[in-house]
């Protein structure tokens, strides 16, 4: 009985070395034992390039889309209520991880959506960010306006397979602490004011501002300490990004909301 056992184990270890040996002077090409095209190299996910975006009308639709996002006011006056763009919370036009980024989002919408309480669209799901962070008027769903920012989005998310996927989707997640707005007045004192202004206008077309009349009302999704830490612990300062503390940024969120901003339009409930 032991003599098969070890026979058994000295077969074993032979037949591991031989495969050792096969692979090592290639015989054996490691990839060809589980698929049978070439191996994939995976390159980090990268933007598409605004230079193949091809002429045309599908092309100028997602330039104009381009242009809206980045300066939203200027490019939809009839529609902004405020002096946000797209790309004030969806930084570098959309692709920042962990700032809200829109890559994939055609792929992921319809979904269903807990504030609505129920399925919406992607179009949908711009109309209330028009009438909540741009403190404006829902864009009419086949719009120009609307079209131009959907294609937007979808050439964002065009597939590609010969890149790993896009890694950083919606913001970070940090534990429930408790802010102190007073502490916050400081750290926003010290850290944000130097682009936002001590009274929180913000210097555009760079700096957004924070509170006041020029920024989101109250439904919208940054009107939210927790949400807004998540969002400033990662991105803040964009010039010295990562020296904040997960307790720094609920602070200095916390004081943020205890400065007015907009009124939520009633009128808009159903959006």
């Amino acid at each position: 009985m032991k003599l098969r056992i070890h026979l058994a184990f000295w077969f074993s270890l032979a037949a591991i070395y031989a495969l050792i040996v096969l692979f090592g002077v290639g015989f054996i090409p490691l990839p060809k034992l589980w698929h049978t095209g070439k191996p994939v190299v995976w390159a980090a996910w990268q933007a598409p390039d605004p230079n193949a975006i091809p002429a045309g009308p599908a092309g100028d639709g997602i330039r104009y889309g381009i242009h809206l996002f980045q300066e939203t006011p200027w490019y939809a006056p009839q529609f902004t209520g405020n002096k946000l763009s797209c790309s004030d919370c969806h930084i570098a036009n959309g692709i920042a991880p962990y700032a809200t980024p829109l890559v994939g989002m055609t792929t992921i919408y319809p979904t269903y959506n807990k504030r609505a309480g129920r399925v919406i669209s992607l179009r949908e799901r711009i109309q209330e960010c028009f009438i909540r962070s741009e403190n404006g008027r829902p864009l009419p769903k086949n719009s120009r306006e609307m079209d131009a920012l959907v294609a937007y989005i979808g050439w964002l998310s065009q597939p590609e397979p010969t890149y790993k996927p896009f890694i950083g989707r919606g913001l970070i997640d940090l534990p429930l602490l408790h802010p102190d707005p007073k502490r916050g007045a400081q750290i926003y004192a010290e850290q944000c004011a130097g682009c936002h202004g001590e009274n929180g206008a913000g210097s555009l077309p760079m700096m957004p501002p924070l509170w006041g009349p020029g920024s989101f009302n109250d439904e919208a999704g940054m009107n939210s300490i927790s949400k807004m830490a998540k969002f400033v612990q990662y991105n803040m300062p964009q010039n010295r990004r990562g020296i904040l503390s997960a307790q720094d940024a609920y602070d200095v969120s916390a004081f943020i909301h205890t400065k007015p901003r907009p009124r939520f339009n009633p009128a808009y409930k159903k959006y």
